[in-house]
């Protein structure tokens, strides 16, 4: 079974949907667009049966360079995080 990428999403959506795989194509990348820029504002997307996304903070914190083994200071920054529904985590099984 070959993964699922953007293209075989696309092909997918317009079969089932009975579209053309332009508006497939612009139906994903509005989604994708609008999750995006939730998460930028710092909000919460839940997508029920499939989980949430949502923006972790991690706090500046004192590293070690490996090769000098000086200290370096990592600043702080934001990442996305997927935390799976329960009904997908049972799906997957």
């Amino acid at each position: 079974m070959a993964d699922l990428n953007k293209k075989a999403l696309v092909e997918l959506i317009a079969e089932k949907e009975g579209l053309t795989k332009k508006v497939a194509t612009e139906i994903l990348d509005v989604l994708v667009d609008e999750i995006t820029k939730a998460l930028k504002n710092g909000e919460k997307v839940d997508l029920p049966g499939l989980g949430k996304f949502v923006v972790k903070e991690k706090k500046a914190r004192t590293g070690i360079n490996p090769t000098t083994k000086e200290p370096i200071e990592i600043p702080a920054s934001r990442a996305p995080k997927f935390k799976p529904a329960k009904a997908l985590k049972e799906a997957v099984k």
